[in-house]
């Protein structure tokens, strides 16, 4: 009976394990959503390994800058925004169109830029 009770509560314990591997590991972000790192957010509108639009925004602090962004991809893929001149409390918002499909495991990066000091650098793994 000792023999059975203890294969009993190695298998839950196994399986309570292989359970929190899971949970840790979670999923990879897919082609569409938001991400955002410091002050600096990017988002996407399609699925799988298509981008046709990423936006990137850059929120601007109590004094007026000018704001720019650079978005590329770990394949060789890049585009720069266009560089404005942001009133103070608003968001600069632009628009990059890679219009291609990216190998899953491609990284998609965009780096904000305030006054030409980096204030962001959010980054997300394409899958499919």
């Amino acid at each position: 009976m000792h023999q059975v009770i203890k294969k009993i509560v190695s298998g839950i314990a196994a399986m309570a394990a292989a359970l929190g591997c899971v949970i840790a590991v979670g999923q990879p972000a897919a082609a569409d959503g938001k991400w955002c790192n410091h002050s600096v957010c990017i988002e996407t509108y399609d699925s799988g390994t298509y981008l046709g639009r990423v936006e990137v925004s850059v929120t601007n602090t109590n004094q007026p800058h000018r704001i720019s962004a650079r978005v590329w991809t770990t394949n060789g893929w890049s585009a720069n925004t266009k560089v404005e001149d942001v009133a103070a409390f608003r968001t600069y918002r632009d628009q990059a169109y890679p219009q291609r499909h990216f190998p899953a495991g491609t990284r998609l990066c965009a780096e904000g830029f305030r006054g030409g000091a980096s204030v962001g650098l959010p980054c997300v793994t394409i899958t499919s």
